[in-house]
């Protein structure tokens, strides 16, 4: 397990040394004694303690490190001989012990000098006056400061950066295609020009009260998630003024060294996601500094008995803890199963296998795991390593675990056969346990809880149908029927739209008796903005081109600015059902992100992002298919 990441020297509380003026005047000589006695014992202390350090911590050179085997494919660029293995595929480490003892006592000496001169630099410290320490203290500060911007501008290693595809065209044929592909661009300038004015910096917007808004999934502090989440939107739709004035605010304002607790799973997806796709897109290297630097805090998270991440951690002390509502203190599927293709791409970038080793370790315990009926439940503790309450969904809670199964594989070029395989062995336990046809022939995903299958589908599900299409090639001989399934799901997600005041779907929708597609109760009567069925839309068009998908997107797309759009963007509908709904005033940053570029992509050109080139994770943020014959280093063993 590994240890926590030390903190930045500039995340750290100090506390100040009480330089002010004594309360009592009688007692000032003997206080002025005291704080230097005080300081020479804390001096002292602190010496000693490094000194003894260095004896009886274990010494890190005799461990041995357990290599997963993978790092020379996805991180062509480390020097492969920097460190030799055995057969066993553990490091070798070559001084010999004669060595390595002469090494030891140098250390000691010159620890043993070293100990020395910090004494004497204390005792003269301690002859300086109050108003001289204050003046050092605040130089030191100072010095730190600057010693950590330097840090975070420090470029990251060269990388082999794939061939690129699609940045840019798309523009389709049609004079009607274009009309509408150019209303939803529109729709885009309207949500963000609003943020601009009224929420910037803010996590999200209200366009009705016109301020900023915030949820616990970004903590405390006010992150811009808008501003990342909309930067490859921007890009891929040439709103590039737009796009620079997000770049701008990322380095002049994105901070992470906040005492803030932040949702891993939300970060990751749509952070780490946002910033690395607007770095391929770009080019722009602030965002793959800014990404590493999110990712260096989200490390603490997997310090776990099992090396499950916790849901949260704090961004500043590295604490982690999980959601109180999640089943026995458990771990969610959705959440630690949702890192996989941006970590790959974090230690492909970075040349750090750690991140890469983080995900891996989450397999390999998976995959050691009983799975009930084949199928993965939502929750796994992450002191004990056993599921929780034996919840298994599609929608949430579950969903984007198997879509980065499907995409893992997509992402490594095809390679990843043993993410193929689990995606492939998952999809036949759902469709044999979960998938359901109704009395009305509507496909459905279910829910099995506790041995049971509930006949309700969340709007979270509807993503499936293009992740069933998506997956259809390569599958295991079942191409045409995994695009069919995938056809089907869109029709029945359709129908849930299509059966309401507003054609805008439902949170959750029942199939029980005469009620199909269609929600019962009110809390699940919303519409948030959400993107999915619009997602199964694009996927089916571009393996499918029928019609049907792109008129059914645009039927979307007019009810979203029929309902949604106010004079301050554009905001969730409380009820689907109501013609004249009451809304919830929250522009979230996914609209955004996802069901605007959907949307777009839906009106587009294939040549726009080609899905050989480019995989999208759960966000819709676009990471390249890692071609590793195409990477441009000659350190790449692909191109030797």
């Amino acid at each position: 397990m590994t240890a926590p990441a030390l903190l930045p020297l500039s995340g750290r509380r100090i506390p100040p040394l009480n330089l002010g003026p004594p309360s009592f005047p009688h007692h000032r000589a003997t206080l002025r004694l005291s704080e230097k006695f005080i300081l020479l014992l804390i001096l002292s202390a602190f010496i000693t303690l490094c000194f003894g350090a260095f004896f009886f911590l274990p010494d890190s050179s005799k461990h041995k490190r357990f290599d997963l085997g993978l790092e020379d494919v996805l991180i062509p660029h480390v020097d492969a001989h920097k460190g030799a293995k055995n057969p066993e595929g553990f490091l070798i480490h070559g001084p010999d012990e004669h060595r390595h003892r002469e090494e030891e006592e140098r250390l000691r000496n010159k620890i043993r000098a070293d100990h020395e001169k910090a004494l004497e630099e204390a005792k003269e410290k301690l002859k300086k006056s109050r108003e001289e320490i204050r003046a050092e203290i605040q130089t030191e500060k100072n010095k730190v400061v600057q010693e950590m911007k330097i840090k975070e501008k420090k470029p990251l290693p060269p990388v082999p950066i794939p061939n690129l595809s699609g940045i840019n065209g798309g523009d389709p044929e049609d004079d009607d295609i274009r009309k509408k592909r150019e209303k939803i661009k529109e729709m885009m300038k309207h949500a963000w020009d609003n943020y601009r004015i009224y929420g910037w910096g803010h996590n999200e917007l209200r366009p009705i009260a016109k301020k900023g808004h915030s949820t616990n999934i970004f903590g405390s502090s006010q992150m811009g998630a808008t501003i990342v989440d909309a930067l490859d939107t921007l890009y891929i739709m040439g709103l590039h003024d737009e796009f620079r004035d997000g770049q701008k605010w990322i380095e002049d304002s994105l901070d992470f060294s906040v005492n803030s607790e932040v949702s891993v799973f939300e970060v990751n997806i749509r952070f780490i996601g946002g910033l690395l796709a607007a770095y391929y897109l770009s080019g722009e290297e602030i965002f793959k500094i800014k990404a590493v630097q999110l990712a260096e805090k989200l490390l603490p998270a997997f310090n776990t008995p099992t090396g499950i991440p916790w849901a949260m951690v704090n961004l500043k002390s590295g604490v982690g803890r999980n959601w109180g509502w999640a089943s026995a203190g458990s771990s969610i599927l959705a959440e630690f199963g949702t890192l996989h293709m941006e970590f790959v791409h974090l230690s492909y970038l970075t040349g750090d296998p750690v991140y890469y080793k983080k995900v891996m370790h989450i397999r390999r315990l998976l995959q050691k795991m009983d799975r009930p009926n084949g199928l993965y439940p939502n929750y796994l503790n992450p002191r004990t390593g056993r599921w929780g309450q034996y919840h298994t969904s599609v929608g949430g809670l579950g969903d984007s675990f198997y879509e980065y199964l499907l995409k893992a594989w997509l992402m490594s070029d095809k390679t990843d056969l043993e993410a193929r395989n689990m995606y492939d062995d998952a999809i036949e336990a759902i469709e044999k346990h979960l998938i359901k046809k109704s009395h009305g022939g509507l496909t459905f995903i279910g829910e099995w809880k506790n041995g049971h299958l509930e006949k309700k589908m969340g709007h979270l599900a509807c993503f499936a149908g293009g992740m069933f299409a998506l997956g259809a090639d390569g599958s295991r001989n079942k191409a045409g029927h995994y695009l069919e399934l995938g056809a089907e799901i869109a029709r029945t997600c359709h129908e849930s739209y299509d059966r309401t005041a507003l054609k805008l779907g439902p949170e959750s929708f029942k199939f029980d008796g005469a009620v199909e597609a269609v929600a019962v109760r009110q809390a699940e009567k919303y519409y948030i903005l959400r993107p999915e069925v619009i997602e199964t839309y694009w996927y089916l068009w571009r393996f499918t081109h029928d019609p049907r998908y792109r008129q059914w997107g645009w039927e979307a797309a007019l009810a979203i600015e029929k309902y949604c759009r106010v004079s301050g963007g554009f905001s969730g509908v409380k009820d689907v059902y109501s013609s004249t709904p009451a809304h919830d005033d929250v522009q979230q940053s996914f609209f955004l992100a996802e069901t605007l570029k959907y949307l777009y992509l839906l009106f587009s050109g294939d040549d726009l992002l080609p899905l050989d080139h480019w995989v999208f994770n759960t966000e819709a943020h676009p990471l390249p298919v890692l071609h590793l014959a195409n990477t441009t280093l000659s350190g790449n063993p692909a191109v030797r």
